[in-house]
């Protein structure tokens, strides 16, 4: 039977984490971290809603985050005793992104989306929560790294190196970079300006330049160790084929991802999607199964035993009664669903960290 071990002391294999992280957490202290020791990063892969879609105001508004915080009483470490929203001086937060307009070619040109201390300053994803976690249980620099675009597929945007091409129901689907995604064969190829796996390259090669160019984006840094990868994703692929494929095509994502930042050891959790929580049916539930599948307490996959975690996010859909809006694939902007997902990330996260094969 597979399973891990919990250390109970945990600075025996992290000499500078806390041993448990609080629930709820407490308030930042406002101290910056500790330089002299290598940042730790945590790489954020996804879609749209990795992206992120929380809604922060107005605070008479059900399911925003100052409704939540002032309201019903959550994540009171977001604001401190004035009112204002906290700062995290111990946990850098940048997102880069593609530039409109940019041939799809150019891997080297991307947008400093944001580059700042974790603190709330519009629309937000999970990591907000995941950033708090992580800032709480590390006592080293963390750069909390996204890389994502909105409207992307694993099946082909995402598609990792290596990926072949496979038959289903009459149609040739393609292997990393072919164009287009699908065709019949012995019919003319009708094919666009991208290729499968595009969005890999393009947000891993970002993701790079990040961190060869460090002290612009954590100034100070002493250099980095790529400690996770957090990924949530999976609409898009909410279609037969794609579905059908995702639990390979992720495997594939995971293994990939550790090779290409030369990050073996790192550990990797991903959520689910979660539209419609328990109701979630058909594809997307084919899809939610194969994410579920790939956790290493499954022991499918041996190889992810204590490094690979899946949080099931579908606990945490809020309806759009209780939203401030009905975009059911955007988590009807509800601010407590990306929260909840961010921080069940970084708690299993930490579990991960902490875990030993017995």
């Amino acid at each position: 039977m597979l399973s891990c071990v919990v250390l109970l002391w945990t600075l025996l294999i992290l000499p500078a984490a806390s041993a448990e992280v609080s629930d709820p957490l407490p308030d930042p202290d406002g101290k910056p971290a500790d330089l002299s020791k290598p940042v730790q990063v945590f790489i954020l892969l996804g879609q749209s809603n990795m992206l992120g879609f929380g809604r922060v105001g107005p605070a008479d508004k059900q399911g925003t985050l100052e409704y939540m915080i002032k309201e019903k009483g959550k994540y009171q470490h977001l604001v401190d005793d004035q009112g204002k929203w906290t700062e995290r001086k111990d946990v850098r937060y940048v997102h880069v992104m593609d530039k409109r307009g940019v041939d799809f070619r150019d891997m080297e040109q991307f947008a400093d989306m944001k580059n700042q201390w974790l603190t709330v300053t519009g629309n937000f994803g999970p990591e907000l929560g995941f950033g708090h976690v992580m800032g709480h249980f590390y006592d080293e620099p963390i750069l909390v790294l996204k890389a994502c675009i909105g409207n992307r597929s694993l099946g082909w945007d995402l598609l990792p190196p290596n990926s072949q091409r496979y038959e289903f129901e009459g149609k040739t689907y393609a292997g990393y970079k072919d164009n287009p995604g699908s065709w019949t064969e012995g019919a003319p190829k009708q094919k666009v300006n991208w290729y499968a796996g595009r969005q890999y390259d393009a947000d891993t090669s970002h993701a790079k330049a990040v961190l060869e160019n460090l002290d612009k984006y954590y100034p100070g840094a002493r250099g980095y160790e790529v400690a996770g990868f957090v990924f949530w994703q999976g609409h898009k692929d909410q279609n037969a084929a794609h579905a059908k494929r995702y639990e390979q095509n992720l495997v594939r994502f995971i293994k990939t991802l550790r090779k290409d930042f030369n990050a073996p050891d790192a550990k990797f959790v991903l959520a689910t999607i979660a539209f419609g929580g328990n109701k979630l049916s058909g594809h997307g539930l084919t899809v939610a199964k194969a994410q579920l599948a790939v956790s290493g307490e499954t022991g499918k996959y041996p190889e992810f035993k204590c490094n690979v975690k899946t949080i099931d996010a579908r606990p945490f859909w809020r309806d759009k009664e209780g939203s401030p809006s009905g975009a059911d694939y955007h988590y009807n902007h509800n601010a407590e669903t990306y929260m909840e997902v961010g921080d069940a990330l970084g708690r299993g996260m930490v579990e991960l960290l902490t875990q030993v094969e017995d």
